[in-house]
């Protein structure tokens, strides 16, 4: 399979997510997910991943600590880019670390789990995004 077949897997993975409800620590396509979760779903079924073993995480972690904990995480997996496209991920500063995900469309157009809002089709440019973006990273080219 080609990078670009792979791409649009992840990319097509990630639009059947879309109005899926956010629930912390959930990870079922139309039932609940977070913005760290649907990330392992949408790689896992689109084969690029196996299951990864999450530990228990409070949904407040990222105001609380020191350890870009995400990004040690994301980077076992993916390699930072300057060049999003569509599959890659962004990832976004809340608080005081890095802690929101989401996957490139088209940049700026991403999908991503938002408490407010569930999965939805966003623009990274706008609203609470602005400013926020800490980089993007990549599965392919490892």
């Amino acid at each position: 399979m080609t990078e670009q077949e792979q791409r649009d897997l992840v990319v097509k993975e990630a639009y059947s997510w879309i109005g899926t409800p956010y629930r912390h620590q959930a990870m079922l396509k139309g039932v609940g997910v977070d913005c760290a979760l649907i990330l392992l779903a949408v790689f896992r079924e689109a084969g690029l991943i196996k299951d990864i073993e999450i530990p228990d995480y409070h949904v407040q972690w990222h105001l609380h600590r020191g350890e870009e904990k995400y990004i040690k995480l994301i980077s076992q997996y993916l390699k930072p880019t300057t060049d999003p496209k569509p599959g890659d991920v962004g990832l976004f500063r809340f608080g005081r670390l890095v802690s929101h995900s989401v996957i490139v469309v088209d940049y700026p157009l991403v999908i991503h789990s938002a408490a407010e809002s569930g999965v939805i089709l966003d623009n990274a440019n706008d609203g609470s995004f602005r400013d926020r973006l800490y980089g993007f990273y990549t599965f392919w080219g490892k």
